[in-house]
């Protein structure tokens, strides 16, 4: 796949029209508690305005369902972009309207506007061409450089791009989510490790299917493994489980025996007797666990023998944390499988971490920059990986030819 990025375009003089990804977790003081997204959209920016270029950000923030709220307003993310971007960024109120237009036309090269949520407009979400032209209207050129979002045929990720008839392109950060991706989907070195986690197998099976036929190992944990051992007979007590996903569980380890993938699942079980960081613990067979108990973690003996899988890999996909590492107690095997796959990675391997959960993962453990690539897209990346098409990469594409 060819990617057309913004360094095929010189954008002096030029209004440009940026959709970001500016979606960020804020605290209750509205302040940006992890600003990964915002940093990532920084080099595209940059390079704009490195041009002599003036830049229109737009983005959504949140899911408002009533409209206008101050909660979800992306006038919270204001300090984080200016300092980020070592310069001043003016706001409008809105992003559509007198005032949003005055701002847009007003501005000189290196000048910067972020334009108020555009999910506070119900169109956005619906595709709606009408509020595409209007936004499109404020520039003379359109960049995607919102991965996270490349998966949603909204209005200002995907419908916009036919309003600028070839005078639109990828960011920098759309173009490498995507070369990544193709790396690991076309391109993986053997041994090749897929290591899935997170809670549900129907959240996961597509992508499975996807990769069966091209990795060497698959290693099942989260709360996922727990419907793949119960389907194998286990005891897993009060564990999550999707009973009306048993007989799919055991059609997934079939398919993989047929196909030579070695299947790993937890061996060992550290369970809780509530969901709750202050729950009491107790480490069990993953396929022995009481009745009242629910698995929350793998076991260190899962943990140690995935990683040593992990660590014998040349390429690895992680999508889904092994446990609930979000609680100390619970942690781990996540940490334990965040480890391995930075130390293959300094061995030489290959290893992308697919957005979401495992991305959060990465980063609450500190090893983000000891891996090859962090993913800001879960729902994209998951998408990608599915086989099906991105609505913000391919009307692009289209528009571009």
């Amino acid at each position: 796949m060819s990617i057309p990025t913004v360094d095929s375009v010189n954008f002096a003089g030029k209004r440009v029209l940026v959709r970001v990804d500016f979606n960020v977790p804020l605290n209750a003081q509205f302040e940006v508690t992890d600003p990964t997204r915002i940093r990532a959209a920084i080099p595209t920016l940059k390079k704009i305005l490195n041009d002599g270029g003036s830049l229109i950000l737009m983005s959504h923030l949140g899911r408002p369902k009533e409209g206008p709220s101050d909660k979800f307003s992306l006038r919270h993310t204001l300090p984080v972009i200016c300092e980020l971007l070592g310069r001043d960024v003016d706001f409008a109120d809105d992003c559509l309207g007198e005032s949003a237009r005055t701002a847009t036309s007003a501005l000189r090269p290196g000048q910067v506007l972020l334009l108020e949520n555009l999910r506070f407009y119900k169109q956005e979400e619906k595709g709606d061409s009408e509020f595409a032209k209007a936004l499109a209207a404020y520039g003379d050129y359109y960049v995607n450089d919102a991965f996270g979002t490349a998966h949603r045929a909204h209005a200002s990720t995907a419908v916009i791009a036919h309003e600028f008839n070839g005078r639109c392109c990828f960011g920098y950060l759309m173009a490498a989510e995507i070369d990544n991706a193709s790396r690991v989907l076309e391109h993986a070195e053997k041994p090749f490790t897929a290591i899935m986690g997170g809670a549900k197998v129907s959240d996961k099976i597509l992508i499975i299917e996807q990769l069966m036929p091209r990795v060497d190992h698959l290693i099942i944990g989260g709360g996922m493994a727990y419907t793949f051992i119960k389907a194998r007979g286990g005891q897993i007590g009060s564990s999550l489980c999707e009973q009306d996903k048993l007989d799919l569980a055991l059609d997934i380890l079939q398919k993989a025996e047929a196909l030579g993938v070695q299947i790993h699942l937890p061996v060992d079980s550290v369970n809780g007797d509530r969901f709750a960081a202050d729950a009491s613990v107790a480490v069990t067979a993953a396929d022995a666990i009481p009745e009242g108990w629910m698995g929350l973690d793998i076991g260190p003996v899962s943990a140690q023998r995935f990683s040593e899988v992990i660590q014998q890999s040349r390429t690895i996909l992680w999508n889904g944390p092994m446990g609930v590492f979000e609680m100390d107690a619970f942690a781990a095997g996540t940490r334990t499988a965040a480890e391995a796959i930075a130390s293959a990675t300094a061995k030489g391997s290959f290893s992308l971490i697919g957005g979401g959960d495992s991305a959060a993962a990465i980063h609450k453990f500190g090893l983000a920059d000891r891996v090859s690539y962090v993913s800001t897209g879960g729902g994209a990346l998951l998408e990608y990986f599915e086989g099906k098409e991105l609505p913000g990469v391919r009307m692009v594409l289209d528009a571009n030819t």
